[in-house]
C-alpha cells in the first residue's frame, strides 16, 4: 500500500463518497475555491462543481443550520466548521434541532449529516483555537462523535460517518493532517468500537486522536518494564466500552490519557465507567491524565507544557504499575 498524509486519506473519503452518492454535498468557509483552511477539500470544486462544493460566508450558525436542513429533505451534507472552539455558536442547532429532531417528528425525520471540525493543540493559535471540546458534544444524546487518531481511521471513519442515519459531529485533530500512514482495506474496528493498538497485561492505557500516538510511544519507551494494553476509542459516542472494559478485566489498571482537561470530561465518563463495571478486578482507581486547567497559551513552550506528552505518561503509566516515584513527584 501507498503511504498518505491524514489530510489526504480525508480528502480521499469525502471524494469517494461524492462519487458514490449525489446527494452528498460539501458547505463551509473556504471549502472550495481555496480548498478547505487544512487543505483536506483541494481540488474537489473542479471535480464536483459549485452546486456541491458550496463556499459559504463567514458564519457558523448559517453553515450548520443549512446543513441540518439539507439532511432533513433529503442531502447528505458534510458541514465544516474550522475549529471546535466555534461549536459554542451552533450549539442550537446540533443540540437541539440535529440531534432532537428524530425523536421529536416520531422517527419519520433524520438528519443524516457530517460536522467536520479541528481539535486540539500544537500550531500556537492560542486560547480561542486550540481547544479539546469533545466533551461538549458527547453530552448530548442524539449526536454521534467520531475522532480518529490514524490515516486508516480518517479514511474509513468520515466514509462511515457518511453511511449514519443520524447527526454526526467529526474531530479531527489540527496537528494530525501531516502525519502519513496506509488506508487499510477495511475498518480497524466497527463504528462506535475502540481498537486494541498494542497489547499489553500490566496495564490499560484509553485515549484517542493524538494522544494515541504519545501513548503509543510511552508505551515503546516501558516496554522492558510495563506490559501496556492501548486501546484507540475513536469513538466516543456512542461507545462500545466492552473491549475497554475486557482490557481493564485483565490488566486491572486503567489510565485514561487526553488533550482536554480532566474536569467534566471524557475522560471522568471512562473513569466512572470503569469503576462501574471493572471494580472487582481493579489493582488500582482509574486515574486521569489530561491537559491543564487553563486557557491554552500562545507560546509554543507554554502549549506544549499544558498538555501530557510521550515523557509524562511513561512516568505516570510506570508509577500507576511499579508505584516508583516520577521525576515530577522529587
Amino acid at each position: 500500500m501507498t503511504e498518505v498524509a491524514y489530510r489526504d486519506a480525508l480528502r480521499l473519503a469525502l471524494s469517494d463518497a461524492m462519487a458514490a452518492d449525489e446527494a452528498v454535498v460539501l458547505i463551509g468557509e473556504e471549502v472550495g475555491l481555496y480548498g478547505g483552511a487544512y487543505g483536506v477539500t483541494k481540488g474537489l470544486l473542479d471535480r464536483f462543481g459549485a452546486n456541491r462544493v458550496i463556499d459559504t460566508p463567514i458564519s457558523e450558525p448559517g453553515i450548520v443550520g443549512a446543513a441540518i436542513g439539507a439532511a432533513m429533505t433529503g442531502l447528505r451534507p458534510v458541514a465544516e466548521i474550522m475549529y471546535v472552539d466555534f461549536v459554542g455558536m451552533v450549539m442550537d442547532q446540533l443540540a437541539n434541532q440535529a440531534a432532537k429532531s428524530r425523536y421529536m417528528f416520531g422517527g419519520q425525520i433524520g438528519v443524516p449529516m457530517v460536522l467536520r471540525t479541528q481539535g486540539g493543540t500544537g500550531r500556537s493559535a492560542a486560547a480561542q483555537h486550540s481547544q479539546s471540546l469533545e466533551a461538549w458534544i458527547m453530552h448530548t444524546p442524539g449526536l454521534r462523535l467520531a475522532m480518529p487518531g490514524t490515516v486508516s481511521d480518517a479514511y474509513h471513519l468520515l466514509r462511515d460517518a457518511l453511511r449514519q442515519p443520524d447527526p454526526v459531529v467529526f474531530i479531527e485533530h489540527k496537528s494530525l493532517y501531516t502525519m502519513k500512514g496506509e488506508i487499510g482495506d477495511s475498518p480497524d474496528a466497527p463504528w462506535g468500537s475502540p481498537a486494541i493498538r498494542r497489547a499489553g497485561q500490566d496495564l490499560t492505557i484509553a485515549t484517542y486522536s493524538r494522544m494515541l500516538h504519545e501513548t503509543l510511544k510511552a508505551a515503546d519507551a516501558l516496554a522492558a518494564d510495563v506490559s501496556v494494553e492501548v486501546v484507540d476509542l475513536r469513538c466516543l459516542n456512542p461507545m462500545d466500552d466492552s473491549v475497554l472494559m475486557d482490557s481493564v478485566r485483565r490488566t486491572g489498571r486503567c489510565l485514561i490519557v487526553t488533550e482536554a482537561v480532566t474536569t467534566a470530561s471524557v475522560s471522568s465518563e471512562i473513569a466512572a465507567r470503569v469503576t462501574e463495571q471493572c471494580f472487582d478486578w481493579l489493582e488500582e482507581p482509574p486515574l486521569r491524565l489530561g491537559g491543564e486547567d487553563i486557557p491554552i497559551p500562545v507560546s509554543p513552550a507554554l502549549e506544549r507544557a499544558s498538555i501530557p506528552d510521550a515523557v509524562l505518561i511513561e512516568e505516570v503509566a510506570r508509577w500507576l504499575v511499579t508505584r516508583e516515584a516520577p521525576t515530577w513527584a522529587a
